[in-house]
């Protein structure tokens, strides 16, 4: 048996979630500026739930960005903490791949264009293909992660549905796309499920980290990446 434990606070949403053999348990909520409250109650809650302890895990995944920095620095803070208490390794998961899965599982499209809202006029973004094959939940990256603003994007060759609020920009968004999407999801959060469905494969190959290298992803600090046209890539 697996058993993977998982944290997003990435956003204004709070949510823990336990991937025990591909069945998953989560408590989420819509909880701003509470998430260094909750967090923690939450794991206790859901792993008594389960009737496990952190001695029963194989791995914690985190939601590791891009997002909110403060959201971003407590999740990474408490997974560090639990991971290096318990000796368990640590699986960061890009939270806009959580968002396309969470797209994928709502409406059976592969290809998602990933968006959160950064403020000041800029958007975190991402493209991905999303697939389920052997039980497993598969996610390729099409377009590099980056922090740009709508309005200097560049024409995309490829078709993308819409997951995100950063889909506030959706005139914009659309503009740049081959054909407007048949699906823009904007009301959707990352959320600890789909991190913790992510993770189990993830967990699968070898891709874990020590507790210690458990780091956020940030993205508008380690690069501008408005001078640079996306990539597509193959998958």
């Amino acid at each position: 048996m697996t058993v993977i434990l998982a944290l997003d606070t990435s956003t204004p949403a709070c949510s823990v979630a336990l991937n025990i053999d591909g069945v998953v348990l989560e408590d989420f909520r819509i909880a701003p500026r509470l998430h260094n409250d909750l967090i923690l109650p939450m794991v206790d809650q859901i792993l008594s739930q389960a009737g496990l302890t952190l001695s029963n895990l194989d791995a914690i995944a985190f939601g590791r960005g891009p997002g909110s920095f403060t959201g971003l620095r407590i999740s990474a803070g408490v997974v560090q903490g639990l991971a290096y208490g318990a000796d368990l390794p640590v699986i960061p998961v890009s939270t806009l791949a959580a968002l396309s899965l969470e797209g994928f599982q709502k409406t059976g499209k592969n290809d998602w264009l990933a968006a959160l809202d950064a403020r000041m006029g800029e958007i975190y973004l991402g493209g991905y293909h999303v697939n389920k094959v052997n039980g497993l939940y598969e996610i390729a990256s099409l377009l590099d992660e980056r922090v740009i603003k709508p309005s200097v994007l560049v024409p995309f060759t490829h078709c993308f549905e819409g997951v995100g609020s950063g889909w506030c920009y959706e005139e914009e968004l659309t503009s740049f796309l081959p054909k407007p999407p048949e699906y823009v999801l904007t009301d959707l959060a990352p959320r600890a499920a789909c991190v913790a469905e992510l993770a189990l494969l993830h967990f699968i190959k070898g891709e874990t980290v020590a507790s210690y290298e458990a780091m956020p992803t940030y993205l508008r600090d380690e690069i501008t990446w408005e001078k640079q046209a996306p990539r597509i890539g193959k998958r």
